[in-house]
């Protein structure tokens, strides 16, 4: 884990130096069939499983058979390449892949509109998943006792999966919060369980509508984050029959769709 010398100022002492740990930020270039698709930003780990979980949300593939193999190349400095060889048969629109296919804030579409485009990869989710909320409210703790990439340095995002009785399946950290959800996806994909309809996505800070789709595409109806949902993720969420949970936090949480799903007490 990189340091960086730093200057420290508490109020009423000098200032002092010392040596700060920082979250590790390097690009990786993705491939599909030895085509360059996809440059993100993102710390170094589980590159395959983000590859996948990507492709995934993107709704490049479906299912674990559409992957037949990932090669992470060496390059000088490190591996900061994946190349994805899909099954023989797959139709794959390169033109069209980017890294933002769906709209998020920044994009021109919205509302509506956006939501029906989505649809058209990724249909509404039906389970009959029961979750109490005693369940939900004792997640966050579990999230970030298995978080020692922010521990260290205060500088990363985490997504967890658990299973509907509240036990952490796997966690990753990243210093992007889609990099964070795709890892997990991506792992799940290639390793189970897959699809994940009966387990809990929780995201470490706000619920976006970019979350709320990527969760979507792995067919998980229960999305938590212990901060705010935009506006578009929670009509989203209504929209595609996801259970949309927000500020998720020791006591308390607030539901913004499908508050069926819950059992309270």
């Amino acid at each position: 884990m990189p340091s960086h010398p730093t200057l420290r100022f508490t109020e009423g002492q000098p200032p002092q130096t010392a040596e700060d740990r920082l979250a590790p930020e390097e690009p990786l270039e993705i491939r599909v069939r030895s085509r360059p698709i996809s440059v993100t930003m993102r710390t170094p780990g589980q590159d395959e499983d983000l590859a996948a979980g990507f492709l995934l949300t993107e709704g490049v593939i479906h299912s674990p058979s559409d992957i037949v193999k990932l090669e992470t190349p060496r390059r000088p400095g490190g591996a900061n390449l994946v190349n994805v060889f899909l099954r023989p048969g797959l139709q794959v629109d390169l033109e069209r892949l980017t890294r933002h296919v769906f709209a998020s804030s920044s994009c021109g579409l919205c509302g509506a509109a956006t939501i029906d485009q989505v649809h058209k990869q990724f249909p509404p989710v039906t389970t009959a998943l029961r979750v109490s909320t005693t369940t939900l409210l004792a997640l966050p703790a579990h999230l970030t006792a298995a978080q020692p990439e922010f521990s260290a340095t205060g500088g990363t995002h985490a997504a967890g999966l658990f299973s509907r009785e509240g036990e952490l399946l796997l966690l990753r950290e990243d210093v992007g919060r889609h990099n964070a959800v795709d890892k997990v996806l991506g792992h799940a994909l290639r390793h189970g369980p897959w699809p994940l309809v009966e387990q809990i996505l929780l995201v470490s800070g706000r619920a976006s509508f970019e979350i709320m789709q990527k969760a979507l595409a792995a067919r998980i109806a229960l999305v938590c984050a212990v901060s705010a949902p935009s506006a578009l993720a929670a009509d989203f969420a209504e929209r595609s029959g996801q259970t949309l949970v927000g500020f998720l936090r020791p006591g308390r949480l607030n539901v913004y769709a499908h508050p069926d799903r819950l059992l309270f007490g």
